[in-house]
């Protein structure tokens, strides 16, 4: 048995149980003014005895407090490290309801963690297909939202909001004009020089004008600039909406009697539509500026020649289908 004391204030006395834990036995206050030295004295102790359980008898302490409370946490945690048993003995009414009061049990109780359940394959395929149904109700929603707007707007002209309009087809077209020329123009001019490697073995330089011009007027220039469009200005649209969004700015244009959709996503299609088109058409003219370079200084043809060849080639359906595909990519890009 051993026994210490401290001033008066607080002590302790250790003794062995028959299947050779430890029973501490502590007197006098638990409390802010004896927590660190309790833990100074008891912590080697535990650790030197190593006990194979720690049984505390609280029948001498006449104050225990929230420090009191995390000193008997704190054994309780320093003997179950070293794998023993902690419980305590002779609690009084007092005691009883501090611990109560601080959860001593939820606190001091370490249970196990608990593993997250991964759901079979069955569950997320099913999972999967209602947010996809959902989705798919929202997106049938918003379309016939889009043409009841754009029906309205072609009976109310004027409820078209003109400067937000402009203001779109600024930052759509004329803003992505130089991107769209520098890219157009180096694809033209790739396409021509590739296209000349081969077309050189048969004497048939020429053509390059009429490959360049075909590929890049019916396929490369709307898919080329819808790309652009859609990578600068659609991702531009939907940083706006979304921050409008988390600011509820549409939710106070719907209290305020506004049509989120005419009043925001109208504007933007309409642009897109009006201007991308346009965009196509340099896209195509930069290309043809491109092989007409590589005619030119790679190939030993005049300018004349290759500019005939380019109108032989080109037909006006041609220039027609370009701008068709281009307009459909405008609306779906703004619209999406």
């Amino acid at each position: 048995m051993h026994s210490s004391k401290d001033q008066g204030s607080w002590g302790y006395d250790t003794s062995e149980d028959r299947k050779g834990g430890l029973i501490l036995s502590l007197t006098g206050r638990m409390d802010s003014a004896n927590a660190g030295a309790m833990l100074r004295a008891l912590g080697p102790l535990l650790h030197t005895k190593a006990p194979v359980s720690l049984t505390v008898d609280l029948s001498e302490v006449s104050y225990v407090d929230d420090f009191g409370v995390l000193v008997l946490i704190q054994l309780r945690h320093m003997v179950q490290d070293q794998s023993g048993s902690f419980s305590l003995i002779h609690v009084s009414d007092r005691v009883k309801e501090i611990l109560s009061l601080l959860r001593f049990d939820d606190l001091t109780q370490k249970g196990p963690l608990p593993r997250k359940q991964t759901p079979n394959s069955f569950v997320r395929l099913g999972d999967a297909t209602l947010r996809h149904v959902k989705d798919f109700r929202y997106l049938t929603s918003f379309t016939g939202s889009v043409f009841l707007a754009l029906l309205y707007l072609c009976r109310h002209p004027r409820s078209l909001r003109g400067e937000d309009t402009v203001l779109a087809m600024q930052r759509t077209g004329v803003d992505a004009l130089p991107i769209v020329g520098l890219i157009s123009f180096l694809l033209g001019l790739i396409i021509a020089f590739m296209s000349s490697v081969q077309l050189r073995q048969f004497g048939a330089d020429i053509y390059v004008a009429s490959l360049v011009s075909l590929a890049m007027t019916r396929e490369l220039g709307p898919i080329m600039t819808a790309i652009i469009v859609a990578g600068r200005s659609g991702s531009a649209f939907a940083a706006e909406i979304g921050t409008m969004r988390i600011s509820e700015e549409i939710d106070a244009l719907f209290t305020m009697g506004f049509d989120p959709t005419r009043f925001l996503a109208i504007p933007k299609i309409i642009a897109s539509v009006l201007v991308v088109p346009l965009l196509t058409l340099f896209s195509d003219l930069f290309a043809i500026l491109g092989g007409l370079l590589v005619g030119v200084l790679m190939l030993d043809l005049t300018a004349n020649a290759y500019m005939a060849q380019t109108f032989v080639t080109l037909t006006p359906f041609d220039v027609f289908l370009g701008v068709l595909k281009s307009a459909v990519f405008a609306f779906l890009i703004s619209w999406i």
